[in-house]
């Protein structure tokens, strides 16, 4: 594993230590935002910062959702989930979002973070004039639960509603690619049990608490499971995506850390190859590897021609 890789993953599970702290604002290393603290929607969490990259002609963009479980974190954990400076230089413009928390009174809880982020990308396709955005062109990055929301978004069907009076959701849902870290794929709890038997997240998504509980409710929740899940939502149609781990596989065997293990990539991987999406893995040891981090992959992706 080369240095770069094992230090992009080692940020990314430091910051899962500190996840549900306060932030104290962006890293040192972020320049500031281009405009900050932008309303998408009436929740006081619904707010995104943006980062405008110079260019005469319109210009791809990265769409950042932080992690924490879908209960914590923030925007500004930015640096954890991409290189801002990076794909600036690169012609490409960079937006993070918060979200409401499965706190929220949606049914299941998890609606919450994954509609408001699917509202925050179509409100950025809405500004694609003013802010010289490539609406064509936005590729979304995370970690763990906001790892989850990106590969929701790029399988998930596209929402926009060309016959609603709100501008904004006539815009489409739909990514370019998606680059993640420490991804669950899976919100089933029966395929996180067959690939890691020590699994225990994701019952909090559904307002179900427990894992056993989650397991045990299952059958009861499986429209839910279809509908939020992401390795459920994959069709041949979708774009490509990178997952990044910081543990080798062991499928069928207990995980030291379960919630992040590359177990989730491996199989979302082989049902991505079976649809003919694209989809790169990387963890410790894997050959070959083409991109080193989430920025690479999306630099390379979005300046596509």
């Amino acid at each position: 594993m080369k240095p770069a890789i094992l230090l992009f993953i080692l940020l990314f599970f430091t910051e899962q230590v500190h996840a549900q702290k306060k932030s104290g604002g962006y890293d040192p290393t972020v320049p500031k935002p281009t405009i900050s603290e932008i309303a998408y929607g009436k929740h006081d969490r619904n707010v995104l910062d943006f980062w405008k990259a110079e260019s005469d002609s319109p210009t791809p963009v990265a769409f950042v959702i932080h992690g924490g479980g879908w209960k914590g974190g923030s925007k500004e954990r930015l640096d954890r989930f991409a290189d801002t400076n990076a794909l600036l230089e690169a012609g490409i413009s960079v937006v993070a979002i918060n979200y409401r928390y499965v706190t929220s009174t949606e049914e299941p809880p998890v609606k919450a973070p994954l509609h408001d982020a699917a509202r925050a990308l179509q409100f950025v396709r809405s500004k694609a004039k003013a802010w010289n955005l490539d609406k064509k062109r936005i590729g979304a990055a995370g970690g763990s639960a906001g790892a989850c929301s990106s590969l929701w978004l790029a399988f998930h069907d596209d929402l926009a509603d060309p016959k609603s009076k709100d501008p904004v959701a006539k815009e489409s849902s739909r990514l370019t690619c998606a680059a993640v870290i420490g991804a669950q794929t899976t919100l089933d709890p029966q395929q996180m049990k067959e690939w890691t038997p020590n699994s225990r997240y994701g019952g909090h998504a559904f307002g179900l608490g427990s894992f056993g509980n989650f397991l045990k409710q299952r059958e009861k929740i499986l429209p839910w499971i279809g509908e939020y899940s992401p390795y459920a939502l994959v069709t041949k149609d979708d774009p490509p995506v990178y997952l990044i781990y910081r543990t080798p596989p062991a499928i069928g065997k207990e995980q030291k850390d379960p919630t992040h293990t590359s177990n989730f990539g491996v199989k979302l991987q082989d049902h991505c190859k079976s649809q003919g999406v694209d989809c790169e893995l990387v963890y410790p040891g894997i050959p070959n590897v083409k991109y080193e981090n989430p920025t690479a992959f999306l630099i390379s992706q979005l300046k596509r021609k």
